[in-house]
């Protein structure tokens, strides 16, 4: 589990530098569906925190309670995200936008509750 989650999080960053160097043509298909950019943004970071609270609760040694490792886990990824929306703004072909930065927050959130219903 714990592979798959650093393969998921090389994918995401591979996407986030292809989308800051105007490179995300390969994914320009997508563009043309509705809301394909929200849906990317909720499931993308939902899964990857999906993959993340899953390997630290079965693999954990330490034994805070497992509410308190998915809240940290979605802590840290929220302020990851945010700021990697913000620094969208210094990029020429990216655009900071709030509602991309909550349907990610929201993508943490719900799937940081099935991590735990899990």
């Amino acid at each position: 589990m714990k592979w798959l989650a650093i393969l998921f999080g090389v994918f995401i960053v591979a996407i986030i530098v292809l989308a800051d160097l105007g490179r995300l043509d390969v994914l320009g298909f997508i563009n043309s569906i509705p809301l394909a950019d929200k849906a990317g943004h909720f499931l993308l970071y939902g899964i990857f925190t999906l993959l993340i609270d899953l390997t630290i609760l079965r693999s954990r040694r330490i034994d805070p309670s497992p509410r308190l490792l998915v809240f940290r886990v979605a802590l840290i990824l929220s302020l990851i995200i945010g700021l990697e929306e913000y620094s969208q703004q210094f990029f020429v072909q990216r655009t900071f936008d709030l509602i991309d930065l909550a349907i990610s927050y929201l993508g943490v959130i719900f799937f940081s509750w099935v991590s735990l219903k899990l």
